[in-house]
């Protein structure tokens, strides 16, 4: 770190929303094979409020050991104001976006003026969005991509012993539940690109938005619960998971996937077994070439980047406030003057 300061949102101890601090800190410096981004937009994605409170929804065995002081966040839209020597790539002055470091645990991320990236985690800004757009696709809509296109990345998954594999799409009925969040509201887009027939699930106010995202069907779980209007599809995608994913193997037919997004708590692994119904999930992992793919698909207006609300860094505590209250539609971004 050099000696010069910027200002970032930094944690000091794990907690709610009231230990985000706006503060001064070091300003990053690049080391081989990194860039340095002057922030414009940062995302906000429910991995940064798990490891604000500590994982605490992970066994006490797998929660990562961190050195505070930690800056939050993973997803930016900014311009590089330095690079490597070694870096080739990229220029002073390029427009990019990425998803920093994930899975990487209490390194310095996003929610910050700089921030240094590795350039493979790093892809042109589509220039048809802007910053704040952008720095709201990539963790979200790598999720999806990584369920249902291609996974991207080779690394073990604690949870389960088969690789996940995402299943074709065209032709095929997917239900997306969860479908106006963040990821939720690409993955309906990715399956409906791929070919599919969509289900999305989502409280009514959602239904106009997710129609023209692409839905065939729409599902006001306030009415009626999905698993009991549904029936014969072929994948799941359960952006919200937890331990109600296994209500869905009921709309499933023999031989089909369901892929819940937070795996954790699922308890209808025997249930699947007997329904032939495979259940996997994976965890999204940084790739500056996949961001590459979608930019093109987000450039042309092919997919779509839904925002919710935006708040300057300075209210980091207020966007996770806003988080906490749910019933979110598409994504929350911080916006940043560096």
């Amino acid at each position: 770190m050099s000696s010069e300061t910027m200002k970032a949102v930094r944690i000091h101890a794990f907690g709610g929303p009231e230990v985000l601090r706006y503060e001064d800190a070091p300003k990053p410096v690049v080391k081989p094979g990194e860039v340095l981004v002057r922030v414009h937009a940062a995302g906000i994605n429910p991995p940064d409020w798990y490891l604000r409170e500590g994982y605490r929804a992970l066994p006490p065995e797998w929660r990562p050991q961190v050195a505070f002081p930690i800056i939050l966040g993973t997803d930016i839209s900014g311009v590089i104001e330095a690079v490597a020597d070694d870096v080739t790539d990229f220029s002073v002055g390029d427009a990019v976006y990425s998803m920093v470091r994930f899975f990487s645990v209490g390194e310095s991320r996003a929610y910050a003026e700089y921030v240094t990236v590795p350039a493979s985690q790093v892809a042109p800004k589509p220039a048809g969005i802007d910053h704040v757009q952008a720095a709201a696709a990539p963790m979200s809509l790598l999720t999806a991509w990584q369920f249902m296109v291609a996974l991207g990345h080779d690394e073990p998954n604690p949870l389960q012993p088969n690789r996940h594999a995402p299943v074709p799409l065209d032709g095929k009925t997917v239900l997306v539940n969860g479908a106006a969040g963040g990821v939720g509201h690409f993955a309906v887009q990715v399956a409906k690109l791929k070919g599919a027939r969509v289900i999305a699930v989502a409280s009514g106010r959602h239904e106009a938005l997710l129609r023209e995202l692409g839905a065939d069907v729409f599902i006001d779980y306030n009415q009626t619960p999905p698993e009991e209007a549904a029936r014969d599809i072929d994948l799941v995608v359960d952006a919200l998971g937890g331990p109600t994913s296994a209500r869905f193997l009921a709309v499933l037919k023999r031989g089909g996937a369901l892929f819940p997004v937070f795996p954790l708590g699922f308890s209808g692994a025997d249930e699947a077994e007997r329904r032939g119904i495979t259940v996997s999930a994976t965890q999204v992992r940084s790739s500056g070439a996949q961001l590459a793919d979608v930019g093109a698909l987000l450039d042309a207006g092919t997919i779509r980047v839904i925002i919710d609300s935006t708040y300057p860094l300075a209210d980091a505590r207020k966007a996770h406030e806003r988080a906490a209250r749910g019933h979110i539609q598409g994504k929350i971004v911080l916006t940043v003057n560096a």
